[in-house]
């Protein structure tokens, strides 16, 4: 097995939402804010090579929506999906399998093309990973989180016949060293890998913990439907990971890709960063 950095660029978001209830006075030391208060994040995906298999995990927010949309978030940086596969030699139309680990715009955007009037899965050749909770929760979404879900990063990847579903039982395996975990906190049904690889247990975060800035327990992000439930995963999940050891790989952290955990005073806490190639 191997396993790649996919980066597809750095958005923005409003840095309150992002932190919760925590005052800005404390996040700012962490994730500097513009004049905007708008605070840098990656789109950090991850790739899979594995014997016959390239599993992509999650995709970015993709470039098929309005340039209104866009002017929201701010999009920047020079990295892209397609450039960070060239870079490995990959082509879009080799990826076997797309695994989602939510349907959230920034998380799934780009599984999904516009060509022309006409809207296709991005990746021609692969299988699309979701579970039947999390689908349903998407396309009915509640009030609250429908602006994270569009149905045009959705309903086409379904329409085309490539969408399987996982069992959400928590543990299942996925293939050969890649068991999936399951969180609710965030939104119903998110998968985390949990990969195998040279030894080292490495645990695919995606917006359980955004970021290094979010490893204290009470930083738990505004766009979390359940935040007493994300703090419980939280909890189990960190307690987990330094007693077991695990390697975090972020998804959002616009510096750091991946740290191992130490026991503090003020509770669990980074104790090393370095990039998934260093491992």
């Amino acid at each position: 097995m191997k396993l790649h950095t996919i980066d597809t660029g750095f958005f923005k978001l409003d840095g309150g939402a992002m932190f919760g209830v925590v005052p800005k006075t404390i996040w700012n030391k962490t994730n500097p804010a513009d004049e905007n208060n708008l605070c840098t994040w990656a789109m950090r995906c991850l790739l899979v090579e594995h014997e016959n298999r390239l599993i992509l995990v999650d995709t970015g927010i993709g470039n098929k929506q309005s340039e209104k949309f866009f002017s929201h978030y701010y999009l920047h940086g020079d990295a892209s999906m397609d450039s960070s596969l060239a870079s490995l030699g990959f082509h879009r139309n080799d990826i076997t399998d797309v695994f989602l680990t939510h349907l959230h715009f920034d998380h799934v955007g780009g599984a999904v093309v516009r060509d022309g009037e006409t809207l296709l899965p991005a990746f021609k050749n692969a299988t699309y990973w979701s579970n039947a909770k999390h689908w349903d929760w998407a396309v009915n979404p509640n009030e609250r989180e429908k602006a994270s879900f569009f149905r045009e990063n959705i309903i086409p990847i379904q329409e085309s016949g490539q969408l399987k579903f996982i069992d959400t039982a928590d543990g299942i395996n996925f293939m050969k060293d890649f068991d999936i975990r399951f969180v609710s906190g965030h939104t119903e049904s998110m998968m985390l890998p949990l990969i195998n690889y040279k030894g080292k247990q490495i645990l695919y975060m995606a917006d359980l913990l955004p970021s290094v800035g979010h490893l204290p327990i009470p930083y738990v992000m505004a766009y979390d439907m359940f935040p007493l439930q994300t703090l419980t995963e939280k909890k189990l999940f960190l307690n987990e990971a330094l007693e077991k050891e695990y390697i975090l790989y972020f998804e959002h952290d616009p510096v750091n890709e991946c740290c191992t955990l130490q026991q503090t005073e003020k509770g669990i806490r980074m104790k090393e960063a370095f990039k998934l190639s260093d491992v």
